[in-house]
């Protein structure tokens, strides 16, 4: 249990309250030089070949090495003087499409020479004998210092950080000594959190990897291990029951597109909600706040949904995502992002169909067709494709058996993603408390 320093001292900050009484508090200006980078990906044969520490880069790692696979680039001598990475550095991203991803630092160890700090980014230099740069790295994730960027983001579509708000970002300022006492404390902490972090991740990912191969075998094989086996004649399925059959997807659902939306031709004559592909997700269908289109009387049958309708993506991250409707609004419609599959006959069970289109999308059966930016599961792609299909009294038991187990490992995961988020919400919470000194941590590394 940390305790708080023996005196404090107003810090003239009403979301940062009170600091330790020998403490300073400074303007980011006054202990560090701070330069937003023009450093760009592009390659230029007249300059000089660098290597190029991006937005991406700095995002996803904490510290900055060598053992980052950088992109290669150019930059002028005046680019490579001015942003080449010294040790002690901070970098930030200043740019983004959401507030929460402007002010994610990463820290450089050690000098890497001839690796420049790239566009979207800004540079921190602390003052020699002023600021430590890890000290500075765990103040910019403070609670405090994150609402601040927040506060200070401007932007519509996208949000920036001027370099006025970076320059006069608020420090808690204690002596450098003990700065890089706080730091070594930090750097110990949070790794053994980072660890246990660790472990929850590899528990997700283990989970999901159980899942998927319980649903693989299970469309696939089925729930008899001692059934009789046919080839499919299908190279990615291989064996099948022998009484299963694989009649295309066009031979046992009608498939149809969404209806094309055209603000053009809104009349609010015949208004229903619709659909959007952002809305359909893995077993779950949003039904809050849908946006309204015009479905004239002629085109309910096409673009209205039905208890039992297979919904899935047609394109975008979510590509071949698929969910079952089953009847949550009255009246409801769909955009020509979504697929919908509607039985031919009474011999298809949608559950089972649902737990196929999982396993061939997360297996990567079913590829992306179309442009590499924007990928789409089109409909004729999607009516030839040929999955199993077992009797319906199996199909049915099939559903059921995924739709108990595969409950069960969700609830694994989900236990465990809440168990990740807080041990995040404890790191954060630590860092806070102890760059703003609300807990004394000096000798607690000794």
């Amino acid at each position: 249990m940390m305790r708080p320093y023996p005196k404090y001292k107003d810090s003239g900050i009403e979301w940062l309250g009170e600091i330790p009484e020998h403490w300073k508090l400074a303007r980011l200006k006054r202990l560090a030089n701070v330069r937003a980078s023009n450093v760009d990906k592009l390659t230029v044969e007249t300059q000089k070949r660098v290597l190029l520490c991006n937005y991406v880069d700095v995002y996803k790692n904490e510290r900055i090495t060598r053992e980052i696979p950088f992109m290669s680039a150019s930059a002028t001598k005046d680019q490579i003087e001015t942003f080449e990475l010294k040790a002690g550095d901070v970098l930030m991203t200043k740019d983004s499409e959401t507030p929460n991803d402007i002010g994610i630092p990463a820290y450089v160890p050690s000098e890497l020479a001839g690796v420049v700090c790239g566009y979207h980014l800004s540079l921190i230099r602390p003052k020699c004998r002023m600021l430590f740069g890890s000290f500075l790295y765990y103040s910019l994730q403070s609670e405090f210092t994150r609402a601040y960027f927040c506060n200070e983001a401007s932007g519509v579509t996208r949000f920036g950080l001027g370099k006025y708000s970076i320059d006069n970002t608020p420090i808690a300022e204690p002596p450098v000594e003990e700065q890089e006492a706080i730091a070594q404390f930090l750097d110990s902490e949070t790794a053994k959190i980072d660890e246990l972090i660790g472990k929850q991740a590899r528990l997700i990912e283990l989970s999901q990897e159980k899942r998927q191969a319980l649903i693989s075998q299970a469309v696939t094989k089925g729930l008899n291990s001692k059934v009789l086996l046919k080839d499919s004649g299908i190279d990615w399925l291989g064996a099948i029951p022998e009484h299963w059959t694989t009649p295309s997807v066009f031979a046992r659902y009608h498939a149809v597109l969404g209806k094309m939306l055209d603000e053009k031709q809104l009349t609010g004559n015949h208004p229903i909600p619709y659909l959007r592909n952002a809305d359909v997700n893995w077993d779950r269908i949003n039904i809050a706040d849908l946006p309204v289109f015009d479905i004239k009387p002629d085109e309910v049958g096409r673009f209205s949904l039905r208890t039992g309708d297979v919904l899935i993506c047609e394109g975008g991250a979510g590509i071949g995502q698929t969910a079952i409707w089953q009847g949550e609004l009255d009246h409801c419609a769909f955009q020509k992002a979504l697929h919908r599959l509607r039985p031919w006959s009474n011999d298809e069970e949608p559950r089972f169909f649902y737990y196929c289109m999982r396993n061939v999308v997360e297996t990567g059966v079913v590829l992306a067709g179309g442009t590499a930016t924007i990928p789409h599961l089109t409909g004729e792609q999607l009516r030839k494709y040929r999955f199993p299909k077992p009797p319906l009294k199996e199909q049915k038991q099939i559903a059921e058996y995924l739709d108990r187990e595969t409950t069960k490992i969700d609830l694994l995961i989900e236990k465990a993603k809440k168990a990740i988020e807080l041990m995040k919400e404890h790191r954060t919470a630590l860092i806070s408390a102890a760059v703003t000194g609300k807990i004394d941590v000096r000798g607690a590394c000794q």
